[in-house]
């Protein structure tokens, strides 16, 4: 009997197909595509992450469902993907973070942070006996007078990017942000954009409960959690937006 093409490429190590494709990277950005929604958003003030907790069931206790991690005094992460893998690269993260306060007496470059990251993901995909990270970091903060907003990959890549999203809602948030995000986009615009997006990407009941966000802020250069008071305004304000919405479509449809 045949096997598959890929039988053999995919198992307990990550080598290379024939055809040049590693399967265990790709199998681990599947975990990310199944995860919950997580988008950053640069602002002239900082950035601005948001992240669809998706809460499953009404027994579960919303507070207890973490997707958005202080990692230093500026900069923070929104994970999409195994939330168990995130916490390990949470930890790494912070650990960097501590031990450049201690070698070097000031607080760590975003980009720096970011490729220490990436790097540690890197090493995963070329050794026999283990696998991937099956998560994506968006990994937001401000150093020397700007605001930074990077993405890495399950294989170790990263990118910077304006606004970007990860997990399952990732290819629509995209295009919604390839037609309202602008370079001058204030903070409370960018709360607003994002609600939007999470509105837009949910598959369940969009409220207060199932949003967590945190922004840092150039002004004061510290990575706060986004209060429940202050989002539950901006969430009433975009479900009434798109309340108001719904009888225009209908109608015109008749």
């Amino acid at each position: 009997m045949q096997m598959a093409p890929q039988m053999g490429y995919d198992r307990a190590i990550t080598v290379f197909s024939p055809d040049g494709r590693l399967f265990q990277v790709e199998y681990a950005r599947e975990a990310v595509k199944r995860g919950t929604t997580a988008l950053g958003v640069k602002t002239t003030e900082g950035v601005v992450l948001m992240v669809d907790k998706r809460i499953t069931s009404h027994l579960l206790e919303s507070d207890s469902i973490e997707k958005i991690f202080q990692i230093d005094q500026h900069v923070g992460a929104a994970t999409s993907g195994l939330v168990a893998d995130a916490r390990a690269l949470v930890d790494r993260a912070r650990v960097e973070a501590q031990v450049n306060r201690l070698y070097y007496d000031e607080p760590i470059g975003v980009e720096t942070l970011a490729k220490k990251i990436c790097d540690h993901k890197q090493t995963y995909t070329q050794f026999g006996g283990v696998r991937p990270y099956g998560t994506a970091l968006l990994i937001a903060g401000v150093d020397d007078h700007r605001a930074r907003l990077f993405e890495t990959d399950p294989s170790g890549a990263l990118l910077e990017y304006k606004a970007t999203a990860i997990g399952a809602g990732r290819a629509k948030a995209m295009e919604i942000f390839e037609k309202e995000y602008t370079d001058d986009i204030s903070i409370e615009d960018a709360i607003r954009l994002g609600l939007v997006v999470l509105h837009q990407v949910s598959d369940a009941t969009f409220t207060v409960d199932t949003i967590e966000a945190g922004s840092v802020m150039l002004e004061d250069r510290t990575f706060n959690k986004i209060g429940r008071d202050v989002l539950t305004q901006y969430v009433e304000e975009i479900v009434k937006e798109f309340k108001e919405k719904e009888p225009e479509t209908e109608d015109t449809e008749e």
